[in-house]
């Protein structure tokens, strides 16, 4: 039998006390070193989208598949946030800006030198 919290298949997923747990360490998310390390693996390209749904109407430009990760990604969302003008967040390295800055955002990204795709309606 497997114990909770150690690394591979079948750990703990979720605590009560400590909030989501990282499936290959066992540690909290907030705790977690080998999420961190690793760079989100895509497609290559940047795609940002709109999205309204379970958000009482209110629209959210979505940016994934940034290819940088920790305190680098914060930074982006910080700088992204000031150019629109508006409050964001990162969520599970998906950056959620509040309100519909596709274009603001597609030019930012452009400028770093990244594929920037339009996804979604």
């Amino acid at each position: 039998m497997k114990r909770p919290g150690t690394p591979g298949k079948g750990g703990i997923v979720y605590s009560t006390e400590l909030g989501r747990m990282c499936p290959s360490c066992g540690k909290p998310l907030t705790y977690c070193v080998c999420r961190q390390a690793k760079a989100p693996i895509g497609d290559g390209n940047v795609r940002v989208g709109r999205e309204t749904k379970g958000r009482k109407g209110k629209g959210v430009t979505l940016i994934t598949g940034v290819p940088l990760g920790g305190a680098e990604l914060q930074a982006l969302v910080t700088r992204l946030k000031k150019r629109c003008g508006s409050g964001g967040t990162l969520k599970e390295g998906v950056i959620e800006i509040q309100g519909d800055h596709r274009d603001l955002v597609v030019e930012e990204l452009q400028k770093r030198g990244w594929s920037v795709r339009l996804s979604g309606g």
